[in-house]
């Protein structure tokens, strides 16, 4: 029987969605109503499943995700919110969350959630699915503006750019490459244009990051 562990700290909610699950045949172990209790309930009672709630006094339920899983073997957390936010969402993914449900769900669809998460599902109500596709969508096209970047920068401005790398000054720059300063400083400004950024520390890591440059050579 897939234990469970309701945290939320309305008691009306807990009892209702405790029953529902209870009627579902999952084994209920334990109810807390804040993230710090959860905590310790998790470790003590190692529940297959934690039901979290995301706002509640004191630390949210987002806090909580990672040190829940770290203090159980691996439960799987998944979070009940009234919270929209695409930010909240890939918070919960990146803390380690299978689960992001709206707390407006009918009892019964709660019940499918962990239902689908016992058998090693995720899941993620369908206005915050319909977020998620299209946050995927956004990274994947800017990876795709950030691909074709890569070969914008002509030879001059790698040049100028490893140079950057190495801390040098715009006029430095100019004397190493036997051109105006003002030149040097034309290149830079092409060379955050084409790259989309507003610093030269940024270009520079923009361009170790994507091994345009090399500070081993």
């Amino acid at each position: 029987m897939t234990s469970v562990l309701v945290v939320d700290d309305s008691p009306l909610f807990v009892a209702g969605l405790s029953a529902a699950l209870r009627n579902a045949g999952f084994d209920v172990i334990g109810e807390a109503q804040d993230a710090m209790s959860a905590v310790t309930m998790a470790r003590e009672h190692q529940p297959d499943i934690v039901m979290l709630d995301v706002l509640m006094p004191g630390m949210s339920g987002l806090e909580v995700v990672a040190p829940i899983i770290s203090a159980t073997n691996g439960a799987k957390v998944v979070l009940l919110t009234s919270s929209e936010s695409e930010e909240d969402l890939l918070a919960a993914i990146k803390a380690g969350a299978v689960g992001y449900v709206v707390k407006d769900t009918p009892f019964e669809g709660l019940v499918n959630a962990i239902g689908s998460v016992a058998e090693g599902g995720a899941v993620v109500s369908p206005r915050m699915g319909a977020k998620l596709f299209e946050t995927v969508a956004q990274l994947l096209r800017h990876r795709e503006v950030v691909s074709s970047r890569k070969p914008a920068l002509t030879g001059r401005e790698l040049e100028v750019l490893r140079h950057i790398a190495d801390g040098m000054t715009s006029r430095q720059i100019g004397d190493k490459l036997f051109i105006s300063e003002n030149t040097v400083k034309n290149h830079v400004r092409n060379i955050l244009d084409k790259l989309g950024l507003h610093s030269r520390n940024e270009a520079v890591l923009y361009a170790l990051r994507e091994e345009l440059i090399s500070l081993d050579r």
